[in-house]
């Protein structure tokens, strides 16, 4: 059939869809990415502690129902669940917009999990997520203690950008010394 040339009105919505489509699982992706309810956070907490227990240089855990409660009303927690009835979260991740930079951090992955497609996975939702709420381009902060996320993020895009004191919020050991690595995504 004959098309009709598209009106630049249609585009809106033609990239609406498309970010729409994209966000959605693959029909052969077992997981479905949602925003985070209160009702979650029991089960965020686990799988967020259990994700981070390789930080043996920061005394006690990631994070607690206050830690996480203010997380959630300042931006979202993104999940990624199993599709099947068990719903089981596999995997987190933290989004906040700053103005029209969006800011993603705290990404977590089951470690009975943890692959570099689920990590993808969430994060490529998590930009959509601050694609559609304005944000031209995304920041994230790895710690200089854990050289081995640098090489992923870039491997997702993000360059290094600076570097920033890092202020935990739980005490470093005895004689660690750690700061932050800014790197960003244009979206």
């Amino acid at each position: 059939g004959h098309r009709r040339p598209r009106a630049a009105s249609d585009l809106p919505r033609l990239i609406a869809m498309a970010n729409q489509a994209r966000s959605m699982p693959k029909p052969d992706s077992p997981l479905r990415v949602r925003l985070a309810t209160a009702a979650d956070r029991t089960h965020l907490i686990p799988l967020i502690n259990s994700a981070y227990a390789i930080e043996t240089f920061l005394e006690g855990t990631r994070t607690d129902e206050d830690r996480l409660a203010a997380m959630m009303q300042k931006g979202n927690v993104l999940v990624a669940e199993a599709e099947d009835s068990s719903g089981q979260l596999l995997g987190c991740v933290y989004t906040e917009v700053r103005g029209e930079r969006g800011y993603l951090g705290q990404l977590a992955v089951d470690p009975a999990y943890k692959s570099a497609r689920l990590g993808r996975m969430i994060v490529e939702a998590a930009e959509d997520h601050l694609r559609r709420q304005g944000c031209v381009a995304v920041d994230i902060t790895v710690l200089s203690m854990r050289t081995e996320l640098p090489p992923i993020y870039r491997r997702f895009g993000y360059v290094e950008t600076g570097i920033e004191e890092f202020h935990p919020t739980q005490p470093l050991k005895s004689g660690v010394e750690c700061h932050s690595i800014v790197m960003s995504k244009q979206l």
